[in-house]
């Protein structure tokens, strides 16, 4: 199969989904765009084209084909909302076969995504309408997705290389006892490589994506809802639409010491129109855009934007003038022979309502030491 043939076939296969399933507009499994390493969330999310370690199992499996010699792995934790909520993520990424003849790879990803410690003031009130603390129990919230990622190299040269990436995702979200949920979903992926440029395609959530809920309330906390109003949830199911990235980025020297990597990418949404940059009732589109500078492969400077939204200005009490915002990204990387340390400063929000935050992770590479 030819290089041209294809990145057709996927392309055709993703907008064929795309137009059975357009009419599904229920968002779920958000907390698996949040992303994965602080490299990527430095750059402003910005990785189709060059994802090439651990971390590409998530932002486009089809990287993963740059693993050849020996193992590698990667390790993230963010806190969110001054610690509330917490996000974990570990992955290893593995070559299997021979890598002389044709380059496989094999990936493993985890993602965890809670907030603990949540009140139960459902028996708050006693029946005789006095307050009683001693009733508060919490519970916790917590999605969790397994990826398990197989890429292959489908043609390669001195000169050029593409490669195939597949996801399969199983996803569980629970809430306490109350509900919980199981869900399945596939990604595709292509990456193309040319000297120093790369062009990246990733076709996320491409069967639809689906979780089915099944809720669990006793008779007492049944009829605690009812009396206050509140709606009592029964088995249902919520679809995540499929959504396109593309990415063309160029790695290249600038001097003996100094090296430049830069990614433009192109998410595409086809669940309604979206508070993005460029948006229709049939497809939106956010750009994200990160850059990074090396310095002698040691030492690394991030930056990044996307999440472009337009927005009312700062003391606009007429709500009519309005202003792009957008969500930013700085971070650095620190390699030290077979580990990389990496940090990210981003703003989870937008430049009109700042959220913050630290975010470390480790990337390592499992290699044997020789005798």
């Amino acid at each position: 199969m030819n290089l041209r043939k294809s990145w057709l076939l996927l392309v055709l296969s993703f907008l064929a989904v795309c137009r059975v399933d357009a009419q599904f507009r229920k968002y779920s499994n958000e907390f698996l765009n949040i992303g994965a390493g602080a490299k990527g969330l430095a750059m402003g999310s910005a990785q189709t084209a060059t994802a090439n370690d651990a971390t590409a199992g998530y932002w486009n499996p089809a990287g993963l084909t740059e693993i050849k010699e020996y193992p590698v792995a990667a390790l993230m934790h963010a806190e969110y909302f001054a610690g509330i909520g917490k996000y974990d993520y570990a992955s290893l990424a593995m070559p299997i076969g021979d890598p002389t003849t044709v380059t496989r790879t094999l990936g493993f990803s985890l993602i965890r995504f809670a907030v603990d410690d949540i009140p139960n003031t459902l028996f708050l009130v006693d029946a005789d309408g006095s307050v009683n603390y001693n009733n508060i129990r919490s519970f916790s919230s917590a999605d969790y997705a397994f990826l398990l990622s197989y890429a292959q190299v489908i043609y390669g040269d001195d000169e050029q290389t593409l490669s195939f990436g597949a996801n399969a995702k199983i996803i569980h979200r629970t809430v306490g006892r109350f509900a919980n949920a199981w869900g399945f979903g596939l990604d595709a992926g292509l990456q193309y490589r040319l000297k120093g440029f790369s062009l990246g395609l990733n076709a996320k959530d491409l069967t639809t994506t689906f979780n089915v809920w099944n809720f669990n309330f006793s008779d007492r906390e049944k009829e605690v809802l009812y009396l206050t109003k509140n709606d009592i949830p029964v088995q249902s199911t919520e679809l995540t639409a499929p959504r396109l990235l593309v990415g063309a980025s160029y790695t290249g020297d600038l001097s003996n010491n100094l090296s430049f990597q830069g990614e433009l990418n192109l998410d595409l949404t086809f669940d309604g129109k979206r508070n993005v940059l460029f948006r229709s009732s049939t497809v939106s589109m956010d750009p994200r855009i990160g850059m990074e500078l090396g310095y002698k492969k040691i030492l690394f400077g991030r930056m990044g934007v996307y999440n472009f939204q337009q927005g009312l200005k700062d003391g606009d009490t007429s709500h009519q003038q309005k202003v792009w915002i957008y969500q930013p990204g700085l971070g650095v990387g620190f390699k030290l022979k077979e580990v990389e340390i990496d940090y990210a400063f981003t703003n989870l929000a937008n430049q009109s309502n700042p959220l913050y935050t630290h975010v470390f992770s480790l990337r390592f590479n499992l290699k044997r030491k020789e005798h």
